[in-house]
């Protein structure tokens, strides 16, 4: 980010950095991709655009489908950065539904989150529809506000019609959310059973899907 004083890094990881601040008087996410040191510099230059540009093509594939994404300001291949809208006051659907665990005999809260898992069900049921897989399914990339949803980090996201892929994608988020929430199992199958109505396509796709859970759970069994 060239020590840009408008702008704070809240988050670093392996593939990059993530920066709060503002731009053209809008709050923004700033989304920044390291240099990769141990590839060749023309190779590492090649496939880090080409994943920003993967990614920048996911946030806008989704809008076009009717799936809420922050909207997408910049795209600087130069800096390696993508600027999007900063989706201000919301939380993570990951604290949500926790928040809502704690005290799960409450009807109230049972209802909101059977209403999470139909919404997370049918906007991913759209998301494959559209043939776009977001790659990274988890409640931390999925955020609320206004009892709207929104899907972030495409960064892992591509386009593509195999069955395959969507199924994978589907494994992700069950993955996640067992290694995450209590009653996770419920809440996955209210997701599935919201996909399916949301997906006409849906029967490959459940199949192979059930194909790709049980090669995971036999690698799981071996090591």
């Amino acid at each position: 980010m060239d020590n840009n004083t408008n702008f704070t890094i809240i988050k670093q990881g392996a593939e990059g950095r993530i920066y709060k601040g503002v731009y053209l008087q809008k709050p923004v996410i700033v989304k920044e991709r390291f240099n990769k040191k141990y590839r060749h510099p023309e190779l590492d230059d090649t496939l880090t655009k080409e994943r920003i540009k993967a990614e920048a093509r996911g946030i806008v594939r989704c809008k076009v489908a009717g799936i809420f994404t922050p909207a997408l300001y910049l795209v600087d291949l130069k800096r390696r950065c993508i600027f999007m809208e900063d989706i201000e006051n919301s939380t993570t659907a990951k604290d949500y539904i926790n928040k809502l665990n704690e005290d799960e005999e409450n009807e109230e809260n049972k209802k909101c989150i059977d209403k999470l898992a139909y919404e997370i069900g049918a906007s991913v049921g759209k998301m494959h529809v559209n043939n776009i897989i977001h790659g990274d399914l988890t409640t931390s990339n999925i955020l609320i506000k206004a009892n709207k949803i929104y899907f972030i980090d495409f960064g892992l996201s591509h386009v593509s019609t195999s069955a395959e892929d969507k199924a994978v994608d589907l494994y992700v988020l069950e993955r996640a959310l067992l290694s995450t929430h209590a009653n996770s199992d419920r809440f996955f199958k209210k997701i599935l059973l919201s996909y399916q109505d949301n997906n006409k396509k849906y029967k490959e796709v459940i199949t192979r899907f059930e194909e790709v859970r049980t090669r995971g759970r036999k690698r799981t069994m071996i090591g």
